[in-house]
């Protein structure tokens, strides 16, 4: 009886196997399935996304951080000086390469900090460039990303170099007095990184 019962049960689970294989399924089923799993990726690849911004904010701040020690951190921003003359555009370039622009001071309290960081860290030099120019509309001074400066510091009968002098530099001898230049020439510079 024992091996009887056995069979029975083996071929009522062979038609049950077998009925279930030859039904198709529901048409929805697999849309449900691949819904579900394109929603899986969707949400991992945001996930992914997310934690590669984070990387690299991190690795932004990192180098943040390396620039501060090696340079200065003033009113919420770090200051980098640069011992190799370079012209306006390349040493702005340069900057934005390391990931900041040429030194604009904004105030009084800025133009004094980056004046004594210059003196510091650029003994005997008494010139460098700064983020300030007039290239494009003669007389409108901005800053190298185009926004007008509210602020200026420029020295006695300065800017007078009309068209052929645009880009504006600190002159350590004049206490830190601004004045415009021929933007080919070769001056020192100092890289600002704001801290965000």
């Amino acid at each position: 009886m024992g091996r009887t019962g056995l069979l029975v049960l083996l071929v009522i689970s062979l038609l049950l196997m077998d009925q279930f294989e030859s039904q198709p399924l529901k048409p929805n089923s697999g849309k449900k399935r691949r819904s579900k799993e394109k929603e899986k990726d969707a949400d991992l690849k945001t996930q992914i996304d997310k934690l590669w911004r984070e990387v690299n904010s991190l690795k932004e701040m990192q180098a943040l951080q390396t620039v501060c020690l090696r340079g200065t951190k003033i009113h919420k921003r770090c200051y980098l000086s640069f011992d190799e003359s370079k012209h306006f555009h390349e040493a702005n370039e340069d900057c934005i390469a390391k990931g900041g622009t040429l030194a604009t001071p904004r105030n009084i309290d800025e133009n004094n900090a980056v004046r004594d960081y210059g003196k510091k860290s650029l003994p005997g030099q008494t010139e460098f460039w700064l983020g300030i120019t007039d290239m494009v509309t003669e007389g409108k001074f901005v800053d190298v990303n185009g926004i007008p400066i509210n602020y200026f510091n420029w020295n006695r009968a300065q800017p007078n170099g009309g068209k052929r002098e645009n880009c504006a530099l600190l002159n350590q001898s004049a206490q830190g007095k601004w004045q415009d230049e021929v933007c080919r020439s070769l001056k020192k510079y100092i890289c600002e990184f704001i801290i965000p």
